[in-house]
């Protein structure tokens, strides 16, 4: 008896940690893909810098995960289980054989007024002028890539809820090898001016970052009705595509490439054009907006009735979480809708 309890035991233990998570494949499935399957960037900023690593505790990895950058890129993660975050936070460890960092909730006590006036001269160049951090998704993504890493935001509430003033006076201190930052106490600042910046940074947290309106965005697309014939209409929205300074680069059948050649439905068209520099400018917001550009728009009759659509870019946007892309794509949802207007008038 004793040793089928014993059997059985030890059978429930293997459970246990076969059904531990894998945190090397949750952040290949979660992270990766901004990250990098080893952590050396892309869209998302590197997080295998040794420097970057040996100077945040776990807390704030944690913290991370779960609140993300509201209005940047980094989305929060809130539906993981602690049991998967903390796995995932042990991978990136798994990057380095530097002992954890403890979690210093000290506050830092400086002058803010006189850190605003720091802030200005030594890193509004990179972090922005309000701390807002570099255009863009934060990596030097569509540019040369001489550096890993351009500055991040500041004033973001995900930021200051998951870093203490240590890690940010520390950062200041040491700087971050392998990325444009450096000591602060190279470029001549005291410890008593670092205080006053890591004031000044904290002052942040009670400003909302501004992430345009909060309208609600339901329709998934922008679907009107034509009262012109097929090819009328396709001429209307030729000539509307023109009037908004775009460049219309092909028309083909919705079916073209999926069935025999020839056999297409002839009443089922779609429309690709362009304006290259607002391509250029969204791409450099945020590559990931490659995935609904160049523009596109379909025309389709049936029964005897057109109907022209384009998908909502403000619908798109929601899933990005980054607030400069949010605004691209309230500009290109306006275009949309004024050259589909103009086209059934």
């Amino acid at each position: 008896m004793a040793r089928q309890v014993f059997f059985l035991l030890l059978l429930f233990i293997s459970s246990m940690v076969s059904a531990a998570p894998d945190g090397e494949a949750l952040y290949l499935k979660h992270c990766s893909a901004c990250h990098g399957n080893d952590g050396k960037g892309g869209v998302g900023v590197p997080l295998a810098l040794t420097s970057f690593l040996n100077s945040v505790s776990n807390e704030y990895l944690t913290s991370t995960i779960r609140l993300g950058r509201p209005g940047r890129i980094m989305p929060a993660f809130s539906k993981l289980s602690d049991a998967q975050v903390k796995a995932i936070v042990a991978h990136l460890r798994s990057w380095t054989d530097a002992p954890v960092i403890a979690h210093d909730t000290t506050p830092v006590k400086g002058n803010p007024e006189n850190g605003n006036k720091l802030f200005a001269t030594y890193c509004a160049q990179c972090h922005g002028e309000n701390g807002e951090g570099s255009t863009g998704t934060g990596v030097t993504f569509s540019r040369k890539r001489d550096l890993p890493i351009m500055a991040p935001a500041l004033n973001n509430t995900g930021f200051l809820s998951s870093t203490t003033d240590q890690m940010i006076k520390d950062t200041l201190i040491y700087g971050r090898e392998g990325t444009p930052m450096t000591s602060s106490l190279v470029t001549g600042l005291s410890e008593s001016d670092i205080d006053d910046l890591v004031s000044y940074i904290r002052s942040m947290e009670s400003d909302k970052i501004a992430d345009g309106d909060e309208e609600e965005i339901t329709e998934d697309a922008i679907v009107v009705d034509s009262p012109y014939t097929l090819e009328e209409t396709v001429e209307n929205l030729e000539q509307a595509i023109a009037d908004q300074n775009f460049t219309l680069i092909r028309k083909d059948f919705i079916e073209h490439g999926f069935v025999e050649e020839g056999k297409e439905n002839k009443k089922q068209l779609v429309m690709h054009f362009c304006n290259f520099k607002f391509l250029f400018d969204a791409l450099a917001l945020d590559p990931r907006i490659g995935v609904f550009l160049p523009c596109k728009i379909t025309v389709i009759e049936k029964d005897g009735k057109v109907q022209v659509s384009t998908i909502n870019p403000m619908k798109l946007s929601k899933l990005f979480n980054n607030a400069e892309l949010k605004r691209a794509c309230k500009e290109m949802t306006t275009i949309y809708q004024t050259i589909l207007e103009d086209a059934v008038l």
